[in-house]
């Protein structure tokens, strides 16, 4: 999941910060996903070179790489697949993140393993992203890995998808073709929950419909890959009604200049925070007004997610990590009672009365399995509910008893506070990522 680290009142008024809004506003993550040899290594080279994000001398190398490896192309996926298993192979294995940026908006990618062994590194990959990539090849349609992505990436609540039908260059550009992938997916996606699909046809390797718009595909009138990425709207998915600031860490300088400043450090999960206003201090209760908030060297006049800033309080109030700042009149209930969906990252199987550290936001706790409700087939969505444990990469309904109150949110709401992951105490391996339904 998320890093969990840099994790009603009146809905607040969120005002123009000259060189902060703009600062995460038009900034993009998106991850790639879809089955072995989709191209999705490929498709972020052919991104990087057409958009001139890469250096002559990055370009110099894959062309010599390519050229000694007998290839009569050059093979962008080397631009990407940085281990040496990986280019070996010729597929990714762990998340590779890509930074590039064009006139209109910053991109981080998060390049993403298509084998079933490497589920685990994509829920890593697309946990954090504001948009879903899955690629398909147009020769071979949906596969069960392209299901899979497809509902992990609505399971974890990435509000974007876009279907990149790839090698379409490989199928003389037919239009039939693509239609059928089209509405074969568009009829597997009703039953997710995907509020905004795009479906684009390209050729990562030819670049068509990647940058630049393919002329080999006349029947086609909708917008280039690029095109999407830099103009669909991200701003309005993040909460900025319930406040949620985690404390990471107390800020206490002690020098001569700063003797007595006392500050609380974290990334903003939700709301808009602004000096005066009242707040309550979770799970202890103590109230107080924010006297400041500070970002870097200067001072601020508002946060918002998902920056991670300073603030200050008026009051000498008891804060640690772990805690959580909210509104006074719309705070998160404490909650030991977890109903969660869950992805199993380890070849143990996950069984009921287990028991397993929990990580949420800031705050660390003990967890009991109390029970597994189903097992989720992602090809057809049926839900198992005889089954007795999880296995690698199985996706699964479970409720979760914690030795310490958690101070969440259902994920439907909040992306960082309705998100943990589960750790094995004995070997301090995460285990698990879950999203919560409910809790009590």
């Amino acid at each position: 999941m998320a890093d969990q680290d840099t994790t009603t009142d009146e809905t607040p008024e969120v005002t123009s910060t000259p060189g902060l809004a703009g600062r995460d506003a038009d900034l993009l993550r998106f991850a790639t996903a879809g089955s072995v040899d989709d191209g999705k290594s490929t498709l972020i080279g052919r991104l990087l070179l057409d958009s001139k994000s890469i250096f002559e001398d990055q370009l110099e190398a894959v062309e010599a790489t390519s050229a000694s490896k007998g290839y009569d192309y050059t093979d962008l996926a080397l631009l990407t697949d940085g281990l040496r298993s990986e280019r070996e192979q010729g597929i990714t294995i762990d998340v590779a993140y890509r930074y590039f940026a064009t006139p209109n908006r910053k991109f981080i990618i998060a390049d993403t393993p298509g084998h079933v062994q490497y589920t685990r590194n994509m829920v890593t990959g697309a946990s954090t992203a504001d948009l879903g990539l899955v690629l398909v090849d147009a020769r071979q349609g949906l596969t069960e890995q392209s299901r899979r992505h497809a509902v992990i990436l609505s399971l974890l609540r990435v509000p974007h998808l876009v279907l990149a039908v790839n090698k379409m260059d490989l199928v003389d550009y037919d239009e039939a073709t693509y239609e059928r992938i089209h509405a074969e997916f568009t009829q597997f996606a009703t039953k997710l929950n995907i509020p905004d699909l795009e479906v684009i046809p390209i050729s990562a390797l030819k670049g068509d419909n990647v940058v630049t718009r393919s002329e080999h595909m006349g029947w086609y009138s909708g917008p280039t890959l690029m095109h999407h990425l830099e103009h669909v709207h991200v701003a309005s998915d993040r909460d900025l009604v319930d406040v949620r600031f985690p404390v990471q860490y107390v800020v206490r300088p002690k020098s001569d200049e700063h003797h007595d400043y006392r500050g609380y450090a974290g990334q903003v999960a939700g709301g808009v925070l602004k000096p005066g206003d009242e707040v309550v201090v979770l799970p202890s209760g103590m109230t107080s007004k924010i006297a400041g908030i500070d970002l870097f060297d200067e001072e601020i006049p508002e946060a918002f997610p998902p920056m991670s800033v300073t603030v200050r309080l008026e009051d000498d109030v008891d804060v640690s990590r772990g805690d959580m700042i909210a509104r006074v009149n719309n705070a998160p209930q404490p909650s030991q009672d977890i109903d969660a969906m869950i992805c199993w990252m380890t070849p143990s199987p996950l069984r009921p009365r287990q028991k397993l550290a929990i990580k949420h936001t800031t705050r660390t706790a003990r967890a009991l399995v109390k029970d597994i409700q189903y097992r989720l087939d992602v090809n057809t969505l049926h839900r198992d509910q005889d089954t007795k444990e999880l296995g690698l990469n199985e996706i699964g309904r479970i409720q979760l008893r914690t030795t310490q109150p958690l101070l969440c949110d259902p994920y439907s709401k909040n992306r960082t506070t309705g998100s943990f992951i589960l750790i094995d105490e004995a070997t301090g391996v995460t285990v698990g990522a879950g999203m919560i339904n409910s809790a009590s």
